[in-house]
């Protein structure tokens, strides 16, 4: 056993995590290692924190705080005493206190740069609850396994992404981090950008405009048709046309079109042929006539205000 904390501590050195610090002996972050080895954190000397070439690189002590009751446990103790600071579930230092140690040296990009106070700061979630900093696979920071930890808080997305209409995160083409920062944001539910349309069109560019003829709701807000998390209507949308459409165009599937069929009198979405009467809008969509419903540059030739949006 003496041998192998001997390996251990000659890799740690070789790696960089035990730093010039280290070198008087047996003292201060030194001494982790001895009870602290490869055997109880094996991937500690291949991960980010100790990365021999980067010289913010801490130690243990930069983190867990000198502790000297638990590196040395006092007379008379039978059970050795926890470090100054602990980032395990079981650890009574407040979440904000936690976050703070990691962004002393987590500060210096705008990723981070609007932390303080947003959801997850304001939620008491700390940077430990996502990030596992004493191995070298950190789930978060892979497309493939960083949805998983979203999903442990995020239930009701993962039930969404589950839904045949979706955008790519389940087959890991995309990540959580594509369109939210968890960090922080000025924009809502934490998007990368300022709005929710600017997020969207960092990869739909088409559906920015400028148009002649724009759709009210499009400029908005697109997340008042669609559910970008997945939905059970093709496009991601929230219900299916013309029932999406009537949400707000409701008079429309019941104004002119009996006036234009020349029979005054017979309800706008029928038409009365002999003793029959037809809905015309039966097992037909908005959309077969106005496809270009985030906008265009083309003009109606009947009403140019309701039917902007024609091809």
């Amino acid at each position: 056993m003496r041998i192998k904390r001997l390996m251990a501590v000659f890799g740690l050195c070789l790696f960089g995590l035990l730093g010039s610090a280290w070198a008087a002996g047996e003292t201060g972050a030194a001494l982790c290692v001895t009870c602290h080895d490869e055997e109880d954190l094996p991937d500690m000397s291949r991960s980010a924190h100790g990365f021999s070439a980067d010289k913010r690189v801490p130690d243990c002590i930069t983190c867990h705080g000198p502790s000297p009751t638990h590196a040395t446990k006092p007379a008379g103790v039978s059970e050795r005493p926890h470090p100054d600071r602990m980032f395990t579930k079981k650890s009574t230092l407040p979440a904000n206190e936690r976050s703070a140690v990691c962004l002393t040296c987590h500060n210096k990009d705008a990723k981070r740069a609007m932390w303080a106070g947003s959801q997850h700061d304001a939620a008491d979630i700390a940077c430990n609850a996502c990030h596992k900093i004493h191995g070298n696979r950190d789930k978060v920071l892979s497309k493939t396994t960083q949805v998983d930890v979203c999903y442990t808080c995020h239930k009701e997305q993962r039930s969404q992404m589950n839904r045949p209409s979706h955008h790519p995160v389940p087959e890991g083409k995309m990540s959580c981090a594509d369109c939210h920062n968890v960090h922080g944001s000025a924009g809502p539910k934490l998007v990368k950008r300022d709005s929710i349309n600017d997020t969207c069109y960092t990869c739909h560019a088409e559906k920015r405009g400028p148009f002649v003829h724009e759709h009210e709701p499009v400029t908005e807000d697109c997340s008042t048709c669609h559910n970008a998390h997945g939905t059970t209507v093709p496009a991601m949308l929230k219900a299916r046309p013309p029932l999406l459409c009537q949400q707000c165009h409701s008079p429309h599937s019941a104004t002119g079109v009996g006036a234009l069929a020349g029979q005054p009198g017979v309800p706008s979405s029928s038409i009365n042929r002999g003793q029959n009467t037809v809905n015309i809008w039966q097992g037909r969509s908005c959309l077969n006539c106005h496809t270009q419903v985030h906008g265009s540059n083309n003009p109606s030739t009947i009403n140019p205000t309701p039917q902007l949006l024609m091809r």
